[in-house]
């Protein structure tokens, strides 16, 4: 049945070479496994346990969640084909569930390591370097997004409060505490930004371009990278590694996960859990380093 299968994905589907060998190793693997279990099995009477039972043996040897999916998909498709050429009267592939596929951990930067970029790196005081410095030193201590930093105006910054007033996705807004050292930053920023720049926009706008116009995300994000860059060798070196960098420096000192959900604009636990996931792995990494059996 793998044979007909194959020549109909190769004649009359036209699929490439590579496909129908990606095809035929998964269904080679499949019919490896079930007559292993049982050399009476065939085809026919293969059921949903089996399929499930092959699955968790992929994944025990080692196979990616997306690697899975695939060989599940082909198994699925050969069977979809077999019903139709009526040469198999069941899918037992049919209600099976994938793997979920692995979301990949956020990428952050140690706390050490934003210490030495704020307090020991060397900054020059010409207005793109402050304008650079301030936006860095935002991002990691009050958790915004790019956009959220290309739309703030003056106008959201309650110095009295030390407060921020941030227009999130679907222009959601949040009130984020900020200390005194971002005080200072965005105090030093704005007053650079008054001396030298000649103001063209709409006269709202916090952070502004040599020209006077408000930034874009391009400009957040080079800035961004090219500071990064001195401490990190990250391959990611975004403004949401600071993003990320924020909720976790938040969760590894204490902070509740509802805070932190809170302070990021996320509608959902789901989204921030993620986070705690990435502190489990460093706790991991800590005692392994630490523990004097670990």
């Amino acid at each position: 049945m793998i044979e007909q299968f194959l020549t109909y994905l190769r004649y009359e589907r036209n699929r490439s070479d590579l496909t129908v060998k990606r095809y035929e190793t998964s269904l080679r693997d499949f019919e490896t496994y079930f007559k292993g279990k049982d050399e009476g099995l065939e085809w026919a009477t293969v059921d949903a346990d089996i399929v499930r039972g092959w699955i968790e043996s992929l994944m025990d040897r080692g196979s990616k969640a997306t690697t899975v999916n695939a060989d599940l998909s082909a198994l699925r498709s050969l069977y979809r084909f077999a019903l139709a050429r009526k040469l198999l009267s069941h899918d037992p592939a049919r209600h099976v569930q994938g793997p979920r596929k692995e979301k990949p951990l956020p990428q952050f930067l140690k706390e050490s390591q934003m210490d030495s970029l704020i307090d020991t790196q060397e900054w020059s005081d010409d207005y793109d370097s402050v304008r650079a410095r301030t936006i860095i030193i935002l991002l990691y201590e009050a958790g915004l997004r790019r956009g959220e930093v290309v739309g703030m105006n003056d106008a959201d910054i309650d110095f009295d409060a030390q407060q921020l007033k941030v227009t999130g996705k679907r222009n959601k807004q949040r009130i984020i505490p900020f200390g005194t050292e971002l005080a200072q930053e965005l105090r030093h920023y704005i007053a650079k930004r008054d001396e030298q720049i000649e103001r063209q926009d709409d006269g709202n706008a916090l952070f502004l371009t040599n020209r006077g116009k408000r930034i874009n995300g391009n400009t957040v994000y080079n800035d961004v990278k090219k500071h990064l860059s001195a401490v990190t060798t990250m391959k990611k070196k975004s403004p949401h590694v600071l993003r990320h960098t924020f909720a976790t420096t938040l969760l590894n000192n204490g902070a509740g996960l509802e805070s932190v959900r809170q302070l990021l604009g996320h509608e959902s636990l789901d989204t921030t859990e993620i986070y705690t996931h990435t502190t489990f792995e460093q706790l991991k990494r800590v005692y392994k380093e630490a523990h004097p059996r670990g």
